[in-house]
């Protein structure tokens, strides 16, 4: 097996280790520069810039191909400079402390995450170098789906919803601290506030201390020893909440939004959770959509057909009045530019693709039958052969322009 010297971690690992995180570091944008807000910016500054971009670069609104990677990096700069005591550690750290590393924890990566030797320090003093671990950071909350009906209208325009939310929200009376009046609880007893015991070991190789949660607090450092009398000392109550949700247009049948901390809220002050919005579009009596584009059909007689007529058109905007040119055949398609769906991204509207059906009338009038007869006499009866017709591929190529 192999073995190390007790001294050749240090003489060997910590330049190395510096490099690499010096150099994971200087990957990442200044937070503040991430936000667009000075480094004076207040929390309400903060908060509005962080909103704004979140909106600007939403993975559901904003389909550019960085998109996703700027809304993740908004949320990060977010959850550190919004909480006092880490945008203090970033302002004297920068990224390091952020990150738990640096200069204000672990500057060669011992014990922080990821460290190579971090099973090796926790086996044999019971956490990172130095004999201690870190607690673990508050979970976050969970996340919450909903489903939201629109018509077919609303979908293809936008608008404005609410929606009902059954969620776990911070006690607001004791402000999650879960105690009475919203003290803050004393430190575990047990413990001393840390979260850990530790205990000496006599092993083979010499004594060893090793640590663990307590077993007083779980791990939490204070005990709740005057509990808040409406959550219980839980920290959290269940509430119901009316939301509004923006619904953009063009939006499609099962597509979901997502609503950024609008989940239920963590325990400990941890980040809170999503709530997700699925969205279920009715279908039109008389319109279809395909993508963009959306498919209509009206029914002419064959004397319309035959000379062309004007005829009036239902769209998404109203009725429009549309030229139907003489020798339309049944099955011919018309394109009304402008008149589909908008583009979620902001793009133009796509066509609106309407389908021409020749009616044949299943019953004439003795007037009628007189008047076919003539057209017939007119026409003659030689029957004609007519070239082989386009495909189903060959009309769709026409309907999208290729």
């Amino acid at each position: 097996m192999r073995t190390f010297a007790r001294g050749s971690f240090c003489a060997s690992y910590p330049l190395t280790s510096l490099y690499i995180h010096d150099w994971a570091m200087a990957e990442k944008r200044d937070y503040y520069e991430v936000l667009e807000v000075s480094r004076t910016a207040n929390e309400t500054e903060i908060k509005r810039a962080y909103r704004r971009l979140a909106r600007k670069y939403h993975p559901d609104v904003n389909k550019a191909d960085d998109a996703e990677d700027r809304f993740k990096e908004v949320n990060e700069a977010y959850e550190v400079l919004s909480s006092a005591d880490r945008r203090a550690a970033y302002d004297r750290f920068g990224h390091a402390a952020a990150n738990g590393g640096g200069a204000a924890g672990d500057p060669f990566g011992f014990g922080g995450a990821g460290s190579p030797f971090g099973d090796l320090f926790e086996t044999f003093f019971g956490g990172a170098a130095g004999g201690s671990t870190r607690r673990p950071a508050p979970p976050r909350g969970a996340d919450i789906q909903v489903s939201v009906n629109l018509t077919f209208e609303e979908a293809v325009f936008g608008t404005e919803k609410e929606v009902e939310v059954d969620r776990l929200e911070t006690c607001d009376v004791c402000h999650g601290t879960r105690m009475k009046d919203g003290k803050t609880p004393p430190s575990c007893p047990t413990c001393g506030g840390t979260g850990e015991v530790r205990r000496v070991q006599q092993t083979i190789l010499g004594q060893f201390m090793t640590s663990g949660p307590c077993p007083t607090c779980h791990g939490e450092g204070v005990t709740i020893t005057d509990p808040c009398e409406k959550c219980n000392g839980k920290g959290r109550i269940r509430n119901y909440r009316t939301l509004e949700v923006t619904i953009p247009p063009g939006i499609d049948d099962n597509a979901t939004l997502r609503l950024t901390g609008q989940g239920e809220d963590a325990p400990g002050n941890g980040r809170a959770g999503d709530l997700y919005v699925k969205v279920r579009v009715q279908q039109h009596k008389l319109f279809e959509r395909h993508g963009k584009a959306i498919h209509s059909q009206i029914g002419i007689n064959v004397a319309q057909a035959a000379l062309g007529d004007e005829v009036e058109i239902d769209t998404l905007d109203g009725p429009v009045v549309f030229r139907v040119p003489g020798g339309t055949q049944s099955g011919q398609q018309f394109r009304l530019r402008g008149r589909g769906v908008p583009d979620l991204r902001g793009g133009d509207r796509g066509d609106q693709l309407v389908t021409v059906q020749v009616v044949i009338p299943k019953k004439l009038t003795e007037e009628q039958e007189e008047l076919f007869e003539q057209l017939s006499a007119s026409l003659g009866k030689e029957v004609t052969q007519q070239p082989k017709g386009r495909g189903f591929f060959d009309r769709v190529k026409d309907a999208i322009g290729v």
